[in-house]
C-alpha cells in the first residue's frame, strides 16, 4: 500500500477525510444514530443496541472518538459518550459548500 502523503493536503481536507473514513462503516453510523436518539449513554448501552461484541463496539467507539465525531466522559466505571457537534458542523459546512458550487454550475458538467 502506498504512502498517503497527507502533508500535501490542507488541514481541512485531512480533517474531512478522517471524519468520512470514520463514518465509512455501518456500525459507526448505527452508533451515531443511537447517540442522536439519547442525551448521553454508557458504552454498555451501545453494546446492547448493536449485534456486535463489546470489544468490537469499543473499537468502533475509539475510531469515532479519534475522528472527533464523539466525545466521552468517565463516570465511575463507565464512559458516557455523546456526539461532538464541532465535527458535524465541519461536515455540514463542507457539504453546504459542495451543494452551493453545484447549484452555481447548474449541473453543466459532463
Amino acid at each position: 500500500m502506498g504512502i498517503t502523503k497527507t502533508e500535501n493536503f490542507t488541514d481541512k481536507q485531512n480533517q474531512i477525510a478522517t471524519i468520512a473514513k470514520a463514518l465509512g462503516h455501518p456500525a459507526r453510523i448505527a452508533i451515531m444514530e443511537y447517540l442522536m436518539s439519547v442525551d448521553t449513554c454508557i458504552c454498555g448501552d451501545i453494546v446492547n443496541e448493536l449485534p456486535l461484541a463489546q470489544p468490537t463496539v469499543s473499537q468502533h467507539l475509539k475510531e469515532l472518538k479519534n475522528a472527533g465525531l464523539i466525545k466521552g466522559n468517565i463516570e465511575g466505571n463507565a464512559i458516557c459518550y455523546c456526539i461532538d457537534e464541532k465535527a458535524l458542523a465541519m461536515l455540514q459546512g463542507y457539504f453546504a459548500n459542495v451543494s452551493q458550487v453545484l447549484m452555481q454550475k447548474k449541473n453543466n458538467c459532463c
